[in-house]
C-alpha cells in the first residue's frame, strides 16, 4: 500500500476508535447500579451464551507518558490486598445472577500492570473465578504483562495458574524512547521471555508496539519491525499513538520533546505492515498482525473476526463480557457498564453495596443494527447486508435506514478504491484497512452528535 501526502490530508480526521458502538462517550450517569443487576441477568436469555470476563488492574510502578489507559501509581500493600478483596466480592456477587449453565470462554487481565502485583494475589482472583463459572476445554486466559517487571519464575506460576497466553507491552526496543515515555525497559533479554514462554507450553503470544511516539524516526521504527519480526510470536500489535493531552493530561509532558511527522507516522505504518505480511503475518483489523496458523487469522477467513474494549476476538472464543475492578466495562447485549475509576472509591462502593457502577448505557435495537455493521467493517473487512437483516428478522431496507446509508457518503473511498459496494454487499480493499475507522464512521448516525474527543484515524 501507497500512502502520500494527499492521502493524509484528505483521510486523516479525528474518529472513534470503535472498540464499542456506541461508543463510550455516549455513556451515562444515569446507568447505576440497579440497571447493572437488570442488565446481567437479562444477558441470560442473550446471544453470545458465552461468558468472558476482564479483571483491570490499575497499578503501576511507574506511569507512563504516553498511556490512556486508566492507571494509579503508589499504592500499598494493605490497600492492594482490599482492592484483590473487593474484586473477589464483585465477581461472586455478580455470578449469582448469571445462568449457571452457561460456560466461561475468555478471561483477560489489562491494567496499568497486572504483572506488577504480588502473584498470590493474581492466584487469588483467579480461583475465585474458577469457584465461580465453568470453564470450556478450550478456554483463553490472557494476561497483559511488562517485561520490566517480569522474571522466568512468573511465567512458571502463570502457566500454574492456568493462564496461556501472554501479551509483552514493548512498545519500543530503542532505551532513548523509553526513557522519553517514562517507560521501564525490560528486566530480562526479551527473546529469553518469549522462549521461556514457549517452552512452559503457553499456546499464545503477542507483543505490543508504539509508533508515533517521540524520538521514532521511519528507521528507528523499522529496525524494531525486524527485532519484533526476529522474535517468531504468534500475533504482533502496532497500536497507532493516540494523542488526546485534553483527555489525559499527563500526554501533554510528550510535546516538550516533539512527535514524528504525520507523514512518517504514516511512513512507519505502511514498512511495518510490508514487513510483516511479506514475513508471513496476516494483517488484522488496524493494528494487529497474526501468523496464518492463528485463531485470528483463522476468524477473518470465515468472517468471524470480532472487537471488544481488550481488542480483536474471535467470535468462537468471545462471549459478553463482565468486567470485575476500577473503571473495567462489562459488554453486554443490551446494555454496558463502566467501574468507578478511581480505585479508592470502587473499593468503597463495593464494600458498601457490592457493585461499583458509574455510568452505563442501554442499547436500542437501532443501535445493535449499527454495532453489527461497524464490528463487521472494523473486524471482517466485509458486511453482507442480507445477512444482518436475517440476523435482526428485518428487511434490508431497515438495516440501510438504521445506519442511514446512502451511496454518495463513500464517494471517496470507492473513487480512491479503498472500498468497493456491490448490490447489498460492502467490501474493504487492502489500501482501505488503513482508514477503517474513516468508513466505519460513515455508518455511524450518532456521529452528528458531536459528543466527545478523539484521536486522528491514521
Amino acid at each position: 500500500m501507497k500512502i502520500d501526502d494527499k492521502f493524509l490530508k484528505k483521510y486523516n480526521k479525528s474518529g472513534p476508535r470503535y472498540t464499542s458502538y456506541p461508543p463510550a462517550t455516549f455513556f451515562t450517569t444515569e446507568y447505576k447500579n440497579v440497571d447493572l443487576k437488570n442488565s446481567i441477568i437479562l444477558s441470560n436469555d442473550e446471544d453470545p451464551q458465552n461468558i468472558s470476563v476482564y479483571i483491570h488492574i490499575p497499578f503501576c510502578p511507574q506511569l507512563c507518558h504516553f498511556c490512556g489507559c486508566t492507571t494509579e501509581t503508589g499504592f500499598t500493600k494493605p490497600f492492594l490486598h482490599r482492592y484483590v478483596d473487593a474484586i473477589i466480592k464483585e465477581i461472586k456477587l455478580v455470578a449469582k445472577d448469571i445462568n449457571p449453565n452457561r460456560k466461561l470462554t475468555q478471561v483477560h487481565w489489562g491494567g496499568g500492570t497486572p504483572n506488577a502485583i504480588a502473584y498470590n494475589h493474581i492466584e487469588k482472583i483467579t480461583n475465585a473465578i474458577k469457584e465461580s463459572f465453568t470453564f470450556t476445554d478450550n478456554y483463553e486466559m490472557a494476561i497483559e504483562c511488562s517485561p520490566a517487571y517480569f522474571e522466568f519464575k512468573h511465567i512458571e506460576l502463570l502457566r500454574q495458574f492456568g493462564f496461556n497466553r501472554i501479551s509483552l507491552g514493548i512498545q519500543d526496543f530503542r532505551q532513548d524512547v523509553l526513557d522519553a515515555i517514562n517507560r521501564k525497559g525490560p528486566k530480562l533479554p526479551i527473546g529469553e521471555i518469549i522462549n521461556k514462554i514457549k517452552e512452559e507450553g503457553f499456546t499464545g503470544t503477542n507483543i505490543d508496539l508504539v509508533y508515533g511516539l517521540p524520538l521514532q524516526t521511519v528507521e528507528s521504527f523499522n529496525d524494531t519491525v525486524d527485532k519484533a519480526i526476529a522474535l517468531d510470536t504468534d500475533r504482533i500489535v502496532t497500536f497507532s499513538y493516540a494523542h488526546v493531552p485534553s483527555v489525559i493530561e499527563r500526554q501533554k509532558v510528550l510535546e516538550k520533546i516533539g512527535f514524528p511527522s504525520i507523514e512518517d507516522k504514516a511512513k512507519m505504518y505502511q514498512n511495518a505492515y510490508d514487513k510483516f505480511t511479506e514475513a508471513g503475518y496476516v494483517a488484522i483489523g488496524m493494528d494487529h498482525f497474526a501468523k496464518p496458523h492463528d485463531e485470528f487469522a483463522i476468524a477473518l477467513v470465515n468472517k468471524n473476526l470480532h472487537r471488544n474494549f481488550q481488542g480483536y476476538c474471535t467470535r468462537a472464543t468471545t462471549g459478553q463480557v463482565y468486567g470485575f475492578g476500577a473503571s473495567s466495562i462489562s459488554q453486554l447485549h443490551s446494555a454496558y457498564s463502566q467501574n468507578e475509576k478511581n480505585s479508592a472509591k470502587y473499593i468503597k462502593c463495593i464494600e458498601k453495596d457490592g457493585l461499583a457502577v458509574i455510568r452505563g448505557y442501554r442499547m436500542t435495537d437501532r443501535d445493535k443494527i449499527v454495532r453489527q455493521i461497524i464490528n463487521e467493517v472494523m473486524c471482517n473487512y466485509y458486511v453482507d447486508v442480507n445477512v444482518v437483516a436475517k440476523d435482526f428478522g428485518i428487511t434490508t431496507e431497515n438495516v440501510y435506514q438504521a445506519v442511514e446509508f446512502s451511496k454518495n457518503k463513500f464517494e471517496d473511498f470507492i473513487t480512491d478504491g479503498l472500498m468497493d459496494i456491490e448490490g447489498d454487499e460492502i467490501k474493504v480493499n487492502e489500501t482501505g484497512r488503513l482508514v477503517i475507522r474513516n468508513i466505519a464512521m460513515k455508518f455511524d448516525p450518532l456521529l452528528t452528535k458531536g459528543v466527545g474527543s478523539y484521536s486522528k484515524t491514521i
